[in-house]
């Protein structure tokens, strides 16, 4: 039953992310209560009965996935305990160039790493600056 042409899991999903956007202190909270929600549709209004099934059938991926993204939690966090975060404002610029420098820096990481993981780490030094 799609709204304005617009499959109502889309509606659910945009909301969602519309959520944790602005409750970005919360995005957990408000991810699973999309994760529910978008579940409850499914299984209560559309009775999607292959639910239980396209689970069973992604399970490699989303475990594959949850891997990932708790390897790049562990390795922010490794970065973050490593004092480098706090030692490395002092040697970019104070002006715009710092930002750059910082981009820069991103961008040689990410040769060598995942582009998310080195995203991540430029992340936590842009928190420290």
């Amino acid at each position: 039953m799609p709204i304005l042409n617009i499959p109502v899991e889309f509606i659910l999903f945009a909301i969602t992310l519309l959520g944790v956007a602005i409750f970005h202190r919360r995005n957990l909270e408000v991810a699973v209560a999309g994760l529910v929600a978008i579940t409850l549709y499914k299984g209560l209004v559309v009775q999607d009965v292959d639910l239980v099934a396209h689970f069973l059938h992604e399970e490699r991926l989303v475990l594959n996935l949850l891997g990932l993204l708790l390897g790049f939690a562990i390795l922010a966090r490794h970065f973050e305990l490593s004092k480098v975060p706090d030692w490395l404002p002092r040697f970019l610029p104070d002006d715009w160039k710092g930002g750059l420098v910082l981009l820069v820096m991103v961008a040689i990481l990410s040769t060598f790493l995942d582009n998310i993981a080195a995203a991540i780490i430029g992340g936590v030094v842009a928190g420290h600056v």
